[in-house]
């Protein structure tokens, strides 16, 4: 036998009620009394409880419509009141009454929401009505900000508080400040129609006008004073009274500016860029720099006419470095006793050198060779204690280099230089400034630096085993060699020469000994490296000690066996390079107090016509005699372009280390913060260019190291 249950389903709670015309009307009523009392500012009797329950009873008995409809004209109706009371305000009290309008307004606003949050956060969503607070700033501006009477005034009182402003004069600013707020309140778009674009163009012409005044009427410095001037104003402006979005429109704005009178500026006879380097006018270029890192391109600008003079003035770059510690010590003493080495000055002393070194392309150059200056030839009457603190001094400078990999390029042949022709003034020295730069930059940094030193002492210690090995060879010409590793020294030709028969001997004689104690290495020489000591007798009886070069020596010892040999003999003979070979006569025959041969015809050039002889009437009042090669000290323009070239594909690998680095930690990073982490790890060496760090992603890209996201083409991902 079986039995059926009825299932009974009950919902509980739930009651439907039938309108009541009445009922709303009644509720309603009470409702926009109270509403009328709040905009009234009488709320003492109120119980808002009572009144958020009213609120909720007609969205309850189906009267949502009837409350939102009803709200919509009470706010109307005060609104319009309020805007008739605004307009008929007259002079400086417009702005103060409106914003005592909009701030009753708003605090009306904030009670009715309370009052109908209920239906605010349900009901009025459901039937996409707007919410109330959005609904009052709606009804705010269309019926106070867009009212004939009040729209037109209100923007030209704006305006005429601008005008104001730029004339410095004294003017209240908190009702612009509320103001400001309030149309970025009624949203973005109403704050750009009514203010800021009206704002902007009356600025722009204030500013045009104005900054054709100044450099028709001004110098440079007080141009960039006055400019200066106007953009802190600009600042203070901003910051108080206008929304934070303004200001890279006004930025941009007063960048045009500039930029249109920027290279009027620069180029000033009398007072720009040149006046003001010559002048030391560091205030003014300060201000210029200021100014001009704002502008696209504006820094290039000074940089190209920096350039420019650097290489028209007659400034020795070891000089130029003495100057820039001269100063530095100057303005760190005026700080110190003056100031109270106040961190605020010591900061804008470092951010100046900063970029006044980095301003100077041939800066990382120069550094190198005041040290080579230093070290080679050593101070005049100074210890070993006044040399390291000048080496602390140039390591300072040192730091503010953002250029350093270029540096150590001009370094390591400074420093091979020194080492090969023996003139290094301290090894000790050497090493200290090693040191200072290890700690600096790292053990990457220096690690060829280190290797130069290491191999000079291994040298040493090759020539002894050498000629302890060959005892025979004791009264003979005497063969110094110096062994360097391919990795740590500069690159050098492959170029030789046919050395005299003498010396030929011994180099095949140590190349023996050398390759039997050294398996599976290889030895290639570099002979217009070395240099030589020749003893010569003229013919006058006078002895002398020359100190030459390889290639000199090369062609003096020709004329052990000839009186005379003209240029193509010497060329045959010797192989030495036409253009090596030309300085190299012209070193010996038309340098005057080390002219040991004559030349005829007699003119200022080599040619290859020309015919040597040795001069029998040379004479000095030295026993030695350096004769030295005709070079310039400073690395002549190709040699300077091979050098960039060399430190742009040394850091090529660089990047794209650190880029692997960064992505293998992060597996994902967006385009712009990969640019600054790149930046950041490689700021130790270099200042890394985005556009270069863009080219090696793109690179790595194409080799599988990284790909794009799909969905969002800035964000790499790493592939392992």
């Amino acid at each position: 036998m079986s039995s059926k249950r009825k299932m009974v389903f009950q919902i509980r709670g739930f009651k439907s009620h039938v309108m009541d015309p009445e009922y709303g009307d009644k509720t309603w009523n009470i409702l926009e009394h109270a509403f009328h009392q709040i905009y009234n500012h009488n709320t003492s009797g109120l119980s808002f409880e009572e009144l958020h329950r009213n609120a909720y009873n007609m969205i309850l008995h189906q009267f949502g419509d009837k409350l939102y409809s009803g709200l919509v004209a009470t706010m109307t109706s005060h609104l319009k009141e309020m805007a008739r009371s605004v307009a008929a305000t007259e002079g400086s009290s417009f702005l103060e009454e409106l914003n005592t309008k909009w701030n009753d307004h708003n605090e009306a606003l904030r009670m009715i929401r309370d009052i109908l949050m209920h239906a605010d956060m349900t009901y009025f969503p459901q039937i996409k009505k707007t919410h109330v607070y959005k609904l009052g700033l709606n009804l705010w501006r269309e019926n106070v900000i867009y009212s004939n009477q009040i729209r037109t005034r209100l923007s030209n009182t704006l305006l005429e508080f601008v005008f104001k402003e730029h004339a410095a004069e004294d003017v209240n600013r908190e009702p612009i400040r509320n103001l400001s707020k309030m149309l970025m309140d009624l949203g973005p778009f109403v704050y750009e129609e009514e203010f800021e674009t009206p704002f902007l163009q009356v600025s722009a012409e204030f500013y045009r006008a104005e900054s054709q005044k100044f450099v028709d009427f001004s110098d440079c410095g007080d141009y960039f004073k006055k400019v200066a001037k106007r953009l802190n104003e600009e600042t203070d402006r901003l910051s108080h009274l206008l929304d934070t979005g303004t200001k890279e429109k006004i930025t941009n704005m007063l960048k045009e500016t500039i930029e249109n009178h920027m290279l009027r500026l620069i180029q000033l006879q009398n007072s720009g860029l040149v006046n003001m380097l010559c002048g030391d006018k560091y205030n003014d270029l300060g201000r210029m720099y200021n100014l001009f890192h704002r502008v696209p391109d504006g820094l290039l600008k000074i940089r190209e006419v920096m350039t420019s003079h650097n290489r028209e003035s007659i400034l020795d770059p070891v000089e130029f470095v003495q100057r820039l510690l001269d100063e530095k010590d100057k303005y760190d003493k005026i700080i110190n006793l003056e100031f109270s080495n106040n961190n605020m000055f010591q900061n804008v002393l470092n951010s100046w050198f900063e970029f006044f070194i980095n301003l100077n392309p041939c800066s990382p150059e120069y550094i190198s060779l005041f040290v080579d200056d230093k070290l080679r030839k050593g101070l005049n009457g100074v210890s070993e204690d006044d040399l390291e603190v000048t080496l602390e001094k140039v390591m300072m400078l040192f730091r503010y280099l953002q250029e350093k990999d270029v540096f150590e390029k001009y370094y390591t042949q400074h420093l091979a230089k020194r080492l090969l022709a023996g003139k290094t003034v301290s090894e000790d020295a050497e090493r200290s400034l090693i040191i200072k730069l290890k700690k600096e930059c790292g053990y990457q940094f220096t690690s060829k630096l280190e290797g130069m030193l290491k191999d000079m002492k291994a040298s040493l210690d090759t020539t002894k085993g050498f000629y302890a090995n060959h005892p025979e060879l004791g009264d003979g010409p005497i063969l110094t060699m110096q062994v360097l590793t391919t990795g740590f020294w500069p690159t050098q030709s492959s170029v030789t020469c046919n050395l005299p028969a003498e010396m030929s001997a011994l180099c095949v004689k140590f190349q023996s000994y050398y390759l039997g104690n050294q398996n599976g290495r290889r030895l290639s020489w570099q002979t217009e490296m070395g240099t030589a000591d020749l003893k010569a007798t003229f013919g006058n009886g006078q002895k002398h000690e020359l100190n030459v070069s390889t290639y000199q020596m090369c062609v003096l010892m020709l004329f052990n066996n000839a009186d005379r040999l003209s240029y193509r003999e010497i060329e045959q003979a010797t192989e030495i390079p036409a253009s090596d070979l030309k300085r190299c006569l012209q070193s010996l025959a038309l340098v005057k107090g080390r002219n040991v041969l004559r030349k005829e015809p007699m003119s200022k050039d080599v040619s290859e016509d020309d015919a040597f002889i040795v001069n029998d009437k040379f004479s000095s009042k030295l026993y030695k005699v350096k004769i030295g090669t005709v070079v310039t000290q400073k690395e002549s323009e190709p040699e300077k372009l091979k050098i960039r070239q060399r430190v742009v594909e040394d850091q090529k690998p660089q990047i794209e280390a650190a880029i692997v680095r960064i992505m293998k930690s992060r597996k994902q990073l967006e385009h712009n913060n990969l640019i600054a982490e790149v930046t950041k790890q490689l700021q130790s060496r270099f200042l890394a260019n985005p556009t270069d760090i863009k080219k090696r992603i793109e690179s790595l890209i194409e080799r599988d190291f990284l790909e794009r996201d799909d969905s969002d083409r800035k964000l790499y991902l790493y592939l392992a």
